[in-house]
C-alpha cells in the first residue's frame, strides 16, 4: 500500500473539530468521505493535530494508506473536487512507509489572531477574536518571550487531558501587530502542545495587554503550575494550526 501525505487548509467554524465524532460534522469525516468517493476504499486518515471546534488550519497535515493508482501529486486537486469549500487540500505527495502525520512531527506552529480596533468586523467575525480596547503589544511580546525554553506547562493546560508529561519545549513565541488593519498575531512554535495550551496563553497575554494582569504572571504560572493565576481561555475562532515540521 502507498502512504500519502496531504496538507490541508480549512475554516473550522462549521465543524465540531478535526476528529470524527458521533452525530457531529468534523474535518476528518469530510475528508474520509471524499477519499471514499475518489478511491472506493474505506480510508482512515491520521492528522498531525486534533483541532477543536471552531479552530482553523492553514497547514494541517494528514496521512493515509491507499491502494489507489491516483498519482500522489494529484490527490490534492482530486480531493478539492469532492470537499466542501471551507476545506481545501493545498498539496499532496507520497511519503515513506513509516511516515505518520502525528507521531513523525517534530515541531508545530500555531497562531492566534486578534482584531484590536474599536469596531467589530463583519468579515473576520469567525476568524479573529475582537478586542476593542487598545492592547499593549510591547508588554505582550515581552511576556510571550518568557514562554521560550523547556518548561512544565501544566498551568497552561485545561483539565481532563491525559498526558504522560506536561513538559514541552517552546522554540519561538512572539506577539506583533500586522500592518494597520488592527490585527494582532500571537505566534508560537513548540515540539508539542497540551490541550488548550495556546488558547490559555493567548487569553493570559490578552489580559496582560489590557493591563488587567501583572506581566510577572507568566513566570509565576511556570513556577507554580497554578492555572488560576492566568487569564481565561481565549475563544477558538482566533486559533490557527499554521504549519508542521517533520
Amino acid at each position: 500500500m502507498r502512504n500519502i501525505k496531504v496538507v490541508l487548509e480549512y475554516e473550522g467554524t462549521a465543524y465540531s473539530g478535526f476528529q470524527v465524532q458521533t452525530n457531529a460534522k468534523t474535518i476528518q469525516e469530510q475528508v474520509e468521505v471524499a477519499l471514499k468517493e475518489l478511491t472506493g476504499e474505506n480510508i482512515r486518515i491520521v492528522g498531525s493535530g486534533r483541532t477543536d471546534a471552531g479552530v482553523h488550519a492553514r497547514g494541517q497535515v494528514i496521512s493515509f494508506f491507499t491502494n489507489s493508482r491516483i498519482p500522489a501529486d494529484r490527490f490534492a486537486p482530486a480531493l478539492n473536487s469532492c470537499l466542501p469549500a471551507d476545506i481545501r487540500a493545498l498539496e499532496s505527495a507520497e511519503a515513506a512507509q513509516d511516515f505518520h502525520a502525528r507521531f513523525s512531527a517534530r515541531e508545530k506552529t500555531y497562531r492566534y489572531l486578534i482584531l484590536n480596533r474599536r469596531a467589530p468586523s463583519a468579515l473576520l467575525r469567525n476568524l479573529a477574536y475582537w478586542i476593542p480596547e487598545r492592547l499593549d503589544i510591547k508588554a505582550m511580546d515581552l511576556c510571550a518571550e518568557e514562554l521560550v525554553g523547556t518548561h512544565d506547562f501544566r498551568a497552561f493546560m485545561s483539565t481532563g487531558s491525559l498526558v504522560k508529561t506536561t513538559v514541552r519545549t517552546v522554540i519561538e513565541s512572539r506577539v506583533q501587530r500586522l500592518g494597520d488593519e488592527g490585527l494582532v498575531e500571537f505566534r508560537i512554535t513548540a515540539n508539542g502542545f497540551l490541550y488548550n495550551m495556546v488558547r490559555i496563553m493567548a487569553g493570559t497575554l490578552i489580559q496582560i495587554g489590557l493591563r488587567r494582569l501583572d506581566p510577572g504572571v507568566i513566570r509565576q504560572m511556570l513556577e507554580t503550575g497554578n492555572r488560576d493565576l492566568g487569564g481565561p481561555t481565549a475563544p477558538a475562532r482566533g486559533l490557527y494550526l499554521e504549519s508542521v515540521r517533520y
